[in-house]
């Protein structure tokens, strides 16, 4: 039996690269490692303020160990008669969610007809929905408003929740998607089969979709959790969001900096959980990318 000769440096090389085994140098590591301390660094200095007292904010240099008071900031947190926090928080799970899963639908049933469907006018109203991403939010705050209190909708959740049930940003997004990830051969394998167009959509189309309607999902819900501008011109103090619940704290004659971060600390967790719900199908969806790449 004959034993190969071993490969050469840039047949190695070239054997690695073809496996997909990158070597990764130091320097990729230590860049890594800063973008990582970078990155958690505020949120770990939020949780440590969270839990200590208002004397040592100011401290230089800043304190880096967590102290014992975040029970105390907590129940002071959701004491505080100015905040309605609790209602906030309830208030913010409500509008993100709904808009959530409205816009990962419609956005991806827009999509999927704008890439697979053949209609009259479909070029023109994909053009008219791309033309909608470019104009301001803020141009649209004013004309919004008058409809909402034409509609008797103002210091009610329909108000934060209607006008955002699909983005066009979402629907150009799943319409990409959708003309690279489905195959017309499977399309119409699913109409052989008596499949009608929504039943395609939804047994075929929108599996094929997990990965951006993951990525959709992720961004929606946090806009929609993070929106400060639009809910404070609909709602009132007494039925917030927990944007405007972490505001109301700092409206008083003096910043209790200890109970505002408590109340971030708290207002940042739902964003953690979600991106944990939704980080497999991101990382499902780069990998899948990569490896059609």
């Amino acid at each position: 039996m004959t034993i190969p000769a071993p490969l050469s440096r840039p047949a190695r090389s070239t054997a690695r690269r073809l496996h997909g085994l990158w070597e990764a140098s130091p320097l990729t590591y230590l860049t890594l490692l800063v973008a990582v301390v970078l990155s958690v660094a505020p949120i770990y200095w939020m949780f440590v303020v969270a839990t200590r007292t208002n004397d040592v904010v100011a401290n230089v240099p800043p304190p880096v160990v967590p102290g014992g008071h975040l029970g105390s900031n907590l129940n002071r947190l959701f004491d505080n008669p100015d905040a309605y926090f609790a209602k906030g928080l309830l208030n913010s799970f409500v509008v993100a969610s709904c808009v959530t899963v409205s816009t990962v639908f419609f956005a991806s049933l827009a999509g999927f007809a704008f890439a697979k469907l053949r209609f009259r006018g479909r070029n023109a109203l994909l053009l008219t929905i791309v033309a909608t991403m470019m104009i301001p939010v803020q141009m649209g705050i004013i004309p919004l408003y008058m409809i909402m209190v034409r509609l008797g909708w103002q210091n009610h959740l329909q108000s934060v929740i209607v006008p955002f049930l699909v983005t066009g940003f979402g629907v150009f997004m799943m319409r990409q998607y959708a003309a690279q990830a489905v195959p017309d051969e499977l399309i119409e394998a699913a109409r052989v089969d008596g499949c009608t167009t929504f039943g395609v959509y939804w047994r075929v189309v929108l599996p094929a979709l997990r990965p951006a309607a993951g990525v959709l999902g992720l961004f929606t819900f946090m806009q929609t959790w993070n929106d400060f501008m639009w809910p404070l011109a609909v709602l009132n103090p007494e039925n917030p969001t927990v944007q405007l619940s972490i505001n109301n704290l700092a409206n008083g004659h003096f910043n209790d900096y200890t109970l505002m971060f408590a109340g971030t600390t708290v207002a940042v967790l739902p964003l953690l959980l979600v991106f944990v719900a939704f980080g497999r199908q991101i990382i499902g969806g780069i990998m899948e990318g990569a490896v059609k790449a």
